[in-house]
């Protein structure tokens, strides 16, 4: 089952940097960005997160708090979060519940070898919980100030 725009999000939980569990039902009343990305401290998710991490006082002021999610360990997730100062939290998805639960694992092709991997992508939830919008197949160039607007938006009706 996909969640679609304008569908409650189920409730899930996540373990998560600072030794935490990440519970999606915490987050009531706040707007949350959820980005997935395919691998820590790969060049492009560490733009992409640097991207997230040098906005997060705008997305505070919008009342939105963001979340990035992948399949490697907790270790690997506290490592990329300390070694790039991301001030917000990382989700290890090593079963990959909340990769499926958002349909963002697909057939990738890597020098020539398919393989299942995670596609980067953002979802932002609003403040009810529901799918407010998505993004798939994301290019990492401006995507974070995209989010954000979007964010900025959603808040202000």
């Amino acid at each position: 089952m996909t969640i679609t725009i304008g569908q409650s999000v189920p409730d899930f939980s996540a373990p998560a940097t600072g030794d935490t569990t990440f519970n999606l039902s915490d987050y009531m009343g706040k707007q949350v960005v959820i980005y997935f990305y395919p691998k820590s401290n790969t060049p492009g998710c560490t733009t992409e997160g640097g991207d997230f991490r040098d906005r997060k006082v705008d997305f505070d002021a919008a009342n939105t708090v963001v979340v990035g999610v992948s399949r490697d360990g907790i270790r690997a997730q506290e490592n990329f979060k300390a070694k790039h100062d991301f001030n917000f939290l990382l989700l290890s998805d090593k079963d990959e519940a909340v990769c499926k639960m958002f349909d963002v694992i697909k057939l990738k092709k890597l020098y020539g070898k398919e393989h299942l991997g995670v596609v980067r992508s953002t979802f932002l939830i609003d403040s009810e919980g529901r799918l407010a919008q998505e993004w798939r197949g994301v290019k990492v160039p401006g995507h974070a100030q995209e989010v954000l607007q979007a964010a900025q938006a959603l808040n202000d009706h």
